[in-house]
């Protein structure tokens, strides 16, 4: 038996040894990638501590192409930096946010860009890729993201185990071995103005005549009330943002109203700013947007310009007002 035992340790040994080693080595390479697209670079920030800010954007593509953080830093004198996640919903912006304030200074402010799929939980992992450099025992990540269809229990544990099946996150690692230099860089503070034209998706969504129906998370809200209420703890000051839609686009949800009533309740209950620019003038020009939901290069230097003015407006009377806090209508 202790022959077998040490004939089995001799073969297990090096092959943990090989384990770690090459996961090391690929987690390191990807981390010097630009895919998925660019949130390798957010998680690079944060996890080095160099994400730090005074104001802090989240939201989803909603967020990273549309609200550009050297506009607000330059209108404001505060530091900021985007923290978008593309194609998730509150959960994963939340876990973002966690990853944040635990290996960062927390903000001063946190500015939410709510759409209508914050609420709204999908399936699958978005761009599960994005999480390979650094879900190894991570618990945070771990408890995020299991109930998603994409990694399983064993990928968070073992090394190497979870780059199984993952072919071009592999190949990407290799690649990127062999370069002195990393890729370069997708984003800046987390934010990339997109040089896009409109395109024909709205039109073809209104050939279907059907309308979307927000199927609403109720896990979702309540994590995202759980979210106000350590704001309001952390005295992190919380303003919640819908960003400018395409006007007709804005018909397409069904039930769009429920979803709004949501966002205006917690407003309300928890005595934040709700800058809604659903009736902005910006939402009926086409030219600003490349599809009914995300705003082109043009649209979103005018929204974030829009959006540090009636920032620094509020905020200047708030310091008049104090005790009027969400009174101050937003102006177009």
């Amino acid at each position: 038996m202790k022959h077998f035992l040490s004939r089995l340790l001799y073969f297990l040994i090096p092959l943990l040894l090989f384990s770690f080693a090459a996961d090391f080595t690929l987690s390191y390479s990807l981390r010097r990638s630009n895919k998925y697209p660019g949130e390798i670079e957010v998680w690079n920030d944060i996890y080095k501590g160099t994400a730090g800010c005074d104001i802090a954007i989240y939201g989803s593509s909603r967020a990273w192409v549309q609200i550009d953080p050297e506009i607000l830093e330059d209108s404001l004198n505060q530091k900021c930096y985007n923290f978008g996640m593309d194609g998730h919903n509150f959960q994963l912006q939340y876990l973002r946010h966690l990853e944040l304030i635990k290996h960062n200074r927390k903000p001063t402010h946190i500015l939410l860009s709510a759409d209508m799929f914050s609420l709204e939980k999908r399936k699958d992992l978005y761009e599960s890729d994005q999480f390979l450099p650094f879900m190894l025992w991570n618990n945070n990540i771990r408890h995020f993201t299991e109930s998603y269809i994409g990694y399983r229990d064993v990928d968070y544990y073992l090394p190497l185990i979870r780059f199984s099946g993952k072919y071009k996150a592999v190949k990407t690692g290799i690649s990127l071995l062999r370069r002195k230099a990393a890729s370069k860089p997708y984003r800046k503070n987390g934010f990339r103005a997109m040089d896009r034209t409109w395109n024909s998706d709205f039109e073809k969504a209104q050939e279907t005549n059907n309308k979307y129906v927000v199927k609403i998370d109720r896990r979702t809200v309540a994590l995202f009330e759980q979210f106000i209420r350590e704001c309001n703890k952390e005295n992190i000051e919380l303003t919640l943002l819908y960003a400018p839609e395409y006007k007709e686009g804005q018909d397409f949800v069904s039930n769009r109203k429920e979803v709004m009533d949501i966002f205006r309740a917690y407003s309300k209950k928890y005595d934040l700013e709700f800058i809604d620019y659903s009736d902005d003038s910006i939402c009926l020009d086409k030219n600003l947007f490349y599809n009914a939901s995300h705003l082109n290069r043009s649209g979103a230097s005018l929204f974030s310009k829009k959006l540090a003015s009636s920032m620094k407006r509020r905020s200047a009377l708030k310091d008049l007002h104090p005790d009027k806090k969400n009174d101050f209508p937003e102006r177009n």
